[in-house]
């Protein structure tokens, strides 16, 4: 009897023993997924940096040109408003007042669309 009990205790040896080594691998291959994923990240995260910095450096560019359009428009409605406004002062009151009103929502047309392309930019 003590023979069965031996080979018993061999082969429940021999499956704790497989059982460690099969617990083992899982935790090193766990290991090793954890580690590729994280290369992984840092690989995919380099192309997405450049991707920012380059959109960062093109709404740079663009909020820059669209100040420069901003101030040269501001420059010939300037000009055309002054050339304007004597003809302006020889207009009846009525259309003088609607001259007036015409000015004034073309000032907050052109503030509200700043204020859009200054929000759009950003």
């Amino acid at each position: 009897m003590p023979e069965i009990k031996d080979i018993t205790q061999e082969i429940t040896k021999a499956v704790r023993d497989a059982a460690y080594v099969v617990v083992g691998l899982g935790v090193l291959g766990v290991q090793r997924a954890q580690v590729r994923r994280q290369e992984l990240m840092k690989h995919l995260a380099e192309p997405r940096t450049q991707m920012e910095d380059r959109l960062g450096e093109a709404r740079g560019e663009i909020t820059k040109r669209v100040k420069e359009v901003d101030t040269v428009v501001e420059e010939v409605i300037g000009r055309l408003e002054a050339t304007l406004e004597p003809i302006e002062g020889k207009l009846p009151t009525q259309a003088r007042d609607l001259v007036k009103q015409a000015h004034s929502q073309a000032r907050e047309a052109r503030q509200q669309l700043r204020t859009l392309l200054n929000s759009v930019a950003a």
